[in-house]
């Protein structure tokens, strides 16, 4: 990690992508989703609609490598502002409300990958000592949704009352969310390890137990999500995207969202780049970004989706700030140059997982 800390002064984190993408386009498609982000800090899906805190936390990493401190850290305000006593968050929010009260326990974690994002972009202690109160309380939130075997159940009703089962691309992104938040608490000299026994009994059942989890065998992140967030890795990860990349491919677009329909999203697209990136296929990587490329519009922004072969955008036509954002990320990822490129690709710079833990200690049901 390198010793200067950036400033607002020092501008964006960007750079040009050869053939692929400018860093000034770069920056045009963040300054499109300032725009749209609401004077309270919320990071809206589109104008006049709903955000969750996962999506807001991918867009706010955006503003930050397009050189936005000030609307980013605006936008951890509003989370911090909306965090509830038991450390959750509410499923979808509008500007002034509730729409959807339940609790999506990968929404709640996301936040600490967010606020590392952040001390890795500027180095900012006290900044990070502000937020960990708020990481603190969510990451024991969700780990109050981890059972004996490891998996994380995926939501709690508003009432309390936890869902039945878990889903596999939550419980990956929630493991690196976890080791995020155990990066954060070594910085600032707090142990955790009670949340580095949780990050590895949930990437033990990740690898080995796919039962655990909902059968989405149908959903690209299903496929994905383990490499893309460091729970697969090296020559299984290579097997793994190997395995059902001609599935989920449609040549010269990108990624379908699920395998048996012609739905190709930038959004997954990118996410896929960076798993590729991940197990060290840079080339896979360089052409899925490309493609997504297709779905950039004049306006700076990227449609979400596109169904083929009509070639007609859907939903609706949109164009929403969580595509802007993985766009963003995936060229960081690809540039290699920031101090948050690796994040989701050189996951060996995140605490490592335990070896051997043991497999029942200190586990509960979820309650």
């Amino acid at each position: 990690m390198p010793d200067a800390v950036p400033s607002p002064a020092d501008g964006h984190h960007l750079v040009d992508l050869d053939g692929l993408v400018t860093a000034a386009q770069l920056v045009a498609t963040v300054d499109a989703v300032e725009e749209w982000q609401l004077p309270n800090g919320m990071v809206p899906w589109i104008p006049g609609g709903h955000a969750d805190t996962w999506n807001h936390t991918e867009a706010l990493m955006a503003l930050m490598l397009g050189g936005r401190r000030a609307q980013a850290e605006q936008g951890f305000d509003w989370l911090q502002s909306l965090q509830r006593e038991d450390g959750a968050w509410h499923q979808y929010y509008l500007e002034d409300s509730v729409e959807q009260d339940k609790l999506d326990a990968n929404c709640c974690a996301y936040v600490a990958a967010g606020v590392w994002f952040h001390w890795l972009t500027y180095r900012d202690r006290g900044a990070l000592e502000a937020m960990w109160p708020m990481v603190q309380k969510a990451i024991d939130f969700v780990l109050r949704l981890q059972t004996p075997r490891g998996e994380i159940i995926w939501a709690r009703h508003a009432d309390g009352t936890p869902w039945s089962f878990a889903l596999l691309t939550g419980s990956s992104s929630i493991c690196h969310s976890l080791r995020c938040a155990v990066a954060i608490a070594d910085e600032l000299g707090h142990e955790r390890p009670d949340w580095e026994l949780a990050a590895t009994r949930l990437a033990r059942v990740i690898r080995n137990h796919p039962d655990a989890f909902a059968p989405k065998h149908r959903w690209a992140m299903d496929w994905y999500y383990p490499v893309l967030c460091g729970v697969i890795v090296g020559e299984t990860g290579r097997e793994r995207l190997a395995h059902r990349l001609e599935a989920f491919t449609i040549e010269d677009w990108g990624i379908r969202c699920v395998s048996d329909r012609p739905w190709v999203t930038a959004a997954e697209t990118c996410e896929c780049a960076m798993a590729h990136l991940a197990v060290g296929e840079e080339d896979t990587a360089r052409q899925l970004f490309g493609w997504a490329q297709k779905l950039r519009e004049d306006n700076d922004r990227y449609w979400t989706g596109i169904v083929l072969p009509e070639e007609v955008h859907f939903p609706g036509g949109e164009q929403s700030t969580y595509t802007a954002a993985a766009i963003v990320l995936a060229a960081d990822a690809l540039g290699g140059t920031s101090a948050t490129s690796g994040l989701f690709s050189r996951h060996d710079e995140l605490p490592a997982l335990l070896d051997d833990p043991p497999r029942d200690a200190d586990a509960i049901e979820p309650s």
